[in-house]
């Protein structure tokens, strides 16, 4: 049976839909959902049970995993990790959780071997956009300090206390983890529907996908890939289980200009938005964390050079679709 429009819509926000099936064929699991803003988006987790008290307990579990991961990861928090790592750039280190430790370990493994395209350290290129509140390009005066990139090198992770501890060697560089942490805590959530007996769920953060299980027939998830021009459509479909995939567009989060779209995609070496033909890249990996930091950095790579850096940083991720 293939999804109609308006099944996938039923369930998705961001760039990706999930298709559901009807009640009515569904004569003994239902499917549980519940949908909250969280990590600057919408977060929607779905379990597929037959018994919603049980689903609702797990699905409260999972949401305290997302709301922990936006306090903590959250550049836009003075009291989160990233938000007293970004204050003491500069001065001194700062005491960090190892939930934020693990998700920059692995932010700065794939900087070092994407040859920094991904780069968690680009808070403030990012903040000099901030393309949601823009309506025109800052001046190039404020670009160009910001230029050349490689801001991660500036990052100091240390793990070889009892407590990790980040150091920012300078006010240049500023920990923004919008390209990893989403994943990271999709990965946390669907690890506690596990551990609460939901083997058969969703959990979609703004893109950051994990589909669990099977769908009601007992098959691979739905998955649709959202139409950068066209959002209310899907423009390629997928079928996932017991696998994450993340997507990264230019079409959720811009303003234009002169006929110019500037989006939340930042290429480290100019300083602005990446200037690319592609219009989104969709990766699926075992995690969410992988797919997340793949479509961050693959965005507007090359299939040979996307192929390289998958090698060096995610061996069994894959891209799935581009558009």
């Amino acid at each position: 049976m293939n999804p109609n429009r308006r099944e996938f819509l039923a369930l998705g926000v961001g760039a990706l839909a999930v298709a559901t099936l009807p009640r009515a064929v569904r004569p003994r699991d239902r499917l549980v959902r519940r949908t909250i803003p969280v990590m600057g988006t919408i977060a929607e987790l779905a379990v597929r049970t037959r018994n919603e008290e049980w689903a609702q307990r797990a699905i409260d579990a999972a949401l305290d995993d997302l709301r922990r991961v936006d306090r903590t990861m959250s550049r836009f928090r003075d009291d989160s990790d990233v938000g007293r790592a970004n204050l003491a750039a500069g001065h001194g280190r700062v005491a960090v959780s190892e939930d934020t430790a693990e998700v920059l370990s692995a932010a700065l493994m794939w900087a070092r071997r994407s040859d920094g395209r991904f780069d968690p350290c680009l808070g403030r290129v990012s903040e000099l956009w901030h393309v949601e509140t823009r309506r025109v390009p800052p001046p190039m005066a404020e670009v160009r300090p910001l230029q050349d990139g490689h801001f991660y090198r500036d990052l100091e992770l240390d793990l070889t206390g009892s407590v990790p501890y980040v150091l920012l060697h300078s006010r240049r560089a500023a920990v923004d983890l919008g390209g990893i942490a989403k994943g990271y805590a999709v990965d946390l959530a669907s690890r506690t529907l596990r551990d609460h007996g939901m083997f058969n769920a969703l959990v979609n953060a703004g893109g950051d996908l994990m589909a669990m299980g099977t769908d009601d027939h007992g098959k691979p998830w739905k998955i649709g890939v959202r139409d950068p021009d066209h959002l209310e459509q899907v423009a390629a479909v997928l079928e996932v289980s017991d696998r994450a995939v993340a997507t990264s567009g230019d079409y959720l989060r811009f303003f234009k200009y002169h006929g110019h779209l500037y989006h939340h995609l930042m290429d480290p070496i100019t300083g602005e938005p990446w200037r690319t033909h592609m219009r989104s890249i969709t990766v699926e990996a075992a995690n969410c964390m992988t797919a997340d930091a793949a479509a961050t950095a693959l965005y507007g790579e090359n299939p040979v050079s996307a192929r390289e850096v998958l090698a060096r940083a995610a061996p069994g991720a894959r891209v799935v679709n581009s558009i």
